[in-house]
């Protein structure tokens, strides 16, 4: 090194002090850190590591990570309001859903729904997370209708709303195309869309754990369709099932495929499987599920997505709700850096046994941020930083809810009571 290069660290000195690591391993990651995205075979060999070659590949997606996003880590204030858990599908991993004519399915009113999003506002929350069953005979206009209502009451509330599955039932039950009833959905202020309902990418496997569900070329079109009207999306992967991680590789592939036209993904979300109450394993529906993703599968999970994806999504996120408050912050060193929202209400993984609870206020997602050696800021749902908090702190009003289950209710509670029972 020259006197003029003095002190400055080359590009891929990472990949070179990692002697240690196997040749191929160590060339595949030489080039990530060089700014080449590695092709679907180099992920596919990546996502068959083990050992010390695994740490090799969470050390080079943090290098990635800090270059691509800096040494901040966000969360995003928000609430889940689940408005109902009856569901005409009948999808095998999925605790939450409840026939029409089961005891424990609930409807929440449009009133209702509208009252836990000006709760959730007034203790400080900018995003409201609206998904659902799909009820049998919904009215086609219903989503737009409830869009309506909350932007109604509460215009600077941003409205992260309905999955794929959804816009397509939404679409079916209206009869619009569904360019046209994303148009509409728009207009009645609806700001983005959760990208879920996409668990893997390939009609083999969901033909498997969610027959009848909505298909691959279903959920692009969606999600495609959404792009291309100025509405950005999440995307998500739902894994520890009956997948192997080249199925990963397909499914991230083909979303940084999408990124590359469209540019309208703002995040990507690893879901890891709850399996326990899960019908595909608690009842055996599915020959040869797992129970649920390993920890090393967790951390390569998030590490192979930083340099897949990295490049053109930039926002990885850890989910406290399926990895639980201590992976998720260790997941922040391993390429990840976002933990999502403090929730308030948490449904889907809760119905389906996840043991971490409804909400994490702002104050101790702060703390996870700050101890895993990150600045904490608050975000927005696009992910504009709202707040960058340093080591300077403050309480907010979610931070002073002692008993969460009190003071928002339960997913056990709801069915449990007879006060928006379905069939009444």
């Amino acid at each position: 090194m020259s006197a003029g290069d003095s002190g400055r660290v080359p590009v891929n000195g990472l990949a070179a002090s990692l002697d240690w690591v196997e040749p191929e391993i160590r060339r595949i990651l030489a080039r990530a850190l060089d700014g080449a995205e590695p092709s679907a075979a180099e992920g596919a060999r990546l996502a068959g590591v083990e050992g010390r070659e695994l740490h090799a590949l969470a050390l080079a997606a943090d290098e990635l990570r800090r270059r691509q996003v800096g040494d901040t880590a966000t969360y995003v204030v928000n609430r889940n309001v689940n408005f109902t858990n009856v569901c005409i599908k009948h999808c095998t991993f999925c605790a939450f859903s409840r026939d029409h004519r089961e005891e424990e399915g609930y409807f929440l009113p449009m009133e209702e729904v509208v009252r836990r999003a000006q709760e959730a506002w007034d203790l400080g929350a900018t995003e409201v997370c609206i998904q659902a069953g799909l009820p049998p005979k919904l009215d086609g206009r219903y989503y737009i209708d409830l869009c309506r209502a909350i932007k109604q009451a509460l215009p600077r509330m941003h409205l992260h709303a309905f999955s794929p599955e959804e816009i397509l039932y939404g679409s079916v039950r209206s009869g619009l195309p569904i360019r046209e009833y994303l148009t509409e959905l728009k207009a009645a202020g609806l700001g983005t869309l959760p990208g879920t309902s996409a668990e893997i990418l390939d009609d083999a496997i969901r033909d498997v754990i969610s027959r009848g569900r909505i298909t691959t070329g279903q959920w692009i079109e969606v999600i495609t369709t959404a792009h291309s009207l100025g509405i950005r999306t999440t995307s998500t992967i739902m894994y520890g099932h009956i997948e192997t991680p080249l199925h990963w590789v397909r499914h991230m592939d083909l979303l940084r495929s999408i990124q590359r036209h469209t540019g309208g993904f703002t995040e990507f979300v690893p879901l890891s499987l709850i399996h326990s109450e899960a019908p595909m394993y608690r009842r055996g529906l599915v020959p040869g599920v797992r129970p649920g993703a390993t920890g090393t599968e967790v951390v390569k999970m998030h590490a192979l997505a930083r340099l897949m994806l990295g490049p053109s999504f930039r926002n990885v996120q850890a989910s406290w709700v399926k990895e639980g408050p201590k992976l998720a912050q260790h997941l922040l060193t391993c390429g990840a850096n976002d933990l999502g929202g403090t929730l308030i209400n948490e449904s889907i993984s809760t119905s389906a046994g996840a043991p971490y609870g409804q909400l994490v206020p702002p104050r101790e997602l702060r703390r996870m941020i700050r101890e895993a050696g990150r600045v904490p800021a608050q975000r927005s749902t696009t992910y504009e930083l709202l707040k960058v908090y340093g080591d300077a702190d403050e309480e907010s009003p979610l931070d002073a809810i002692q008993d969460p289950e009190a003071r928002f209710g339960s997913y056990h509670r709801l069915t449990a009571s007879a006060e928006f029972r379905f069939r009444k």
